[in-house]
């Protein structure tokens, strides 16, 4: 059984797995799937998926629901191999909003402040994939459908693939030394699953990852590639440029304009149950009081729950900290409680003015962080109806109510930012800019989750007919 359905704005994949003996039917392709007592990660419930080709499958788990959502991901869990069940992380995951404003103030280009999802569509937007390059070989693709102007499902194919990656990641690794006469090194290799889609708006084109890795992480990666938005100009020298251009000479006559480009994640945890919290860990610098040790200073911690919307609004970058999101109602076997850690990317934040209109109508960016509680009509950081937005409809609108937080069912948005000021080596086509972001176990497990598990076996290639 295989369903899809497929969102204006972000591309929504449902898809079911049944896994009949071992082997999985999933449209026309035949997947195996592994499920190795030693492989943890999973989405919904399986950890490694492979095209079927001479592999051996296991037969332990009876069926397999993955819900792939390109640009959206839905009810990724856990399989806790000492509990001996699944265990959730997140209800849904998705780009909500991409900000894309221009710093060319002129008359021709003031204007040029993009909403890519609001405005154009993720989803509307994604384009097919081609095998082969924009996803290895290994990978297995999925078509998706979208709704036409008349209501006629219209299909884009190979729009989402997915695709186990090695790269020679170490995800565990020691040497130990210290026994006389012995070396001991154990060294586990890290294969991760990745989902991926493509959105091409515009000169842009976006590409959306989303790896899972066994450890229990989610990674959140996004790519910049395309062509950068361009004027001309009289000049064929940089020397020649006396009054600001609002961009870098790119090559002669040609000027490509400084720009942003602000993603805002829903982020909708649900950490082993609905109800949670946000805590805030600083990192606090203190003196050494005990007289006579030759140290000078440390650091420790102090954590502080968020009970409402306001004290949990973040401009990062400002001070060391943690964020973790944590279910006070349930704790390890030593009394921590479980959570996830947020690990930001790149710290870019918004640097116009608040009150200049763009900026108004983005004000969801005016923040790195915000947590709210969950409501099923907050999906769109700039509002449901962005084109005709005058900001009054926004996430920073919503957050004003300043609502309960605490041991609720809350939502994270975090902003990933890119100040991009181009050179010549972006022009004509841009080499892919990367940054990422990611979800993190804390205190979820009651120990190192993938501490038995097994390297795969190398795979032989013969060339021989």
């Amino acid at each position: 059984m295989l369903k899809f359905s497929f969102d204006v704005r972000g591309v929504i994949r449902q898809c079911v797995l049944q896994n009949r003996g071992g082997r999985a039917a999933f449209g026309s392709v035949e997947l195996s799937i592994t499920h190795a007592a030693q492989d943890l990660f999973l989405v919904k419930s399986y950890s490694r998926i492979i095209i079927a080709n001479g592999f051996e499958p296991a037969t332990e788990r009876a069926s397999t629901i993955l819900n792939l959502l390109g640009h959206l991901i839905e009810w990724p869990s856990i399989y806790d191999l000492e509990k001996d069940k699944y265990r959730q992380v997140l209800y849904r995951a998705y780009v909500s909003e991409v900000f894309v404003p221009y710093m060319d103030p002129t008359e021709e280009w003031y204007y040029k402040t993009y909403f890519d999802c609001g405005e154009f569509g993720f989803g509307l937007s994604a384009v097919s994939l081609q095998p082969g390059v924009d996803c290895p070989n290994n990978a297995i693709f999925m078509d998706g459908f979208y709704a036409g102007q008349d209501g006629t499902p219209v299909k884009i194919s190979n729009v989402t693939c997915v695709f186990e990656k090695y790269a020679g990641n170490i995800m565990w690794r020691h040497t130990e030394t210290g026994i006389p006469d012995e070396t001991i090194r154990e060294v586990r290799s890290d294969v991760s699953l990745v989902v991926r889609s493509v959105s091409t708006v515009g000169n842009y084109d976006y590409i959306l990852d989303w790896e899972f890795k066994p450890s229990g992480s989610i990674k959140f990666e996004v790519g910049l590639t395309g062509l950068l938005e361009v004027k001309a100009v009289n000049y064929t020298q940089a020397s020649q440029i006396k009054e600001d251009e609002y961009g870098t000479m790119v090559g002669a006559n040609t000027i490509a304009t400084h720009h942003d480009h602000f993603l805002t994640y829903h982020l909708d945890l649900d950490v082993d149950g609905a109800p949670n919290s946000f805590v805030k860990t600083n990192l606090i610098t203190k003196p050494v009081a005990e007289e006579g040790v030759p140290r000078k200073s440390y650091w420790t911690v102090s954590s502080k729950t968020a009970r409402t919307e306001s004290e949990a609004q973040l401009h990062l970058g400002l001070e060391p900290c943690d964020l973790i999101v944590v279910n006070p109602n349930k704790q390890t076997k030593v009394g921590n409680n479980v959570g996830y850690r947020l690990i930001p990317g790149p710290l870019a934040s918004t640097i116009l003015f608040r009150d200049d209109y763009p900026q108004i109508r983005a004000a969801f960016t005016d923040n790195n962080l915000w947590v709210t509680p969950y409501n099923k009509s907050e999906k769109w950081a700039g509002g449901r109806y962005v084109d005709q937005s005058r900001g009054d409809d926004t996430l920073a609108v919503w957050a004003k109510r300043n609502r309960r937080i605490e041991n609720e069912d809350i939502v994270l948005w975090y902003t990933l930012g890119f100040h991009h000021v181009p050179c010549q080596e972006d022009f004509p086509i841009m080499p892919t800019l990367s940054a990422g972001f990611e979800l993190r176990p804390s205190n979820f497990f009651d120990r190192n989750p993938v501490l038995k598990t097994k390297s795969p076996k190398p795979v032989i290639l013969s060339c021989k007919p």
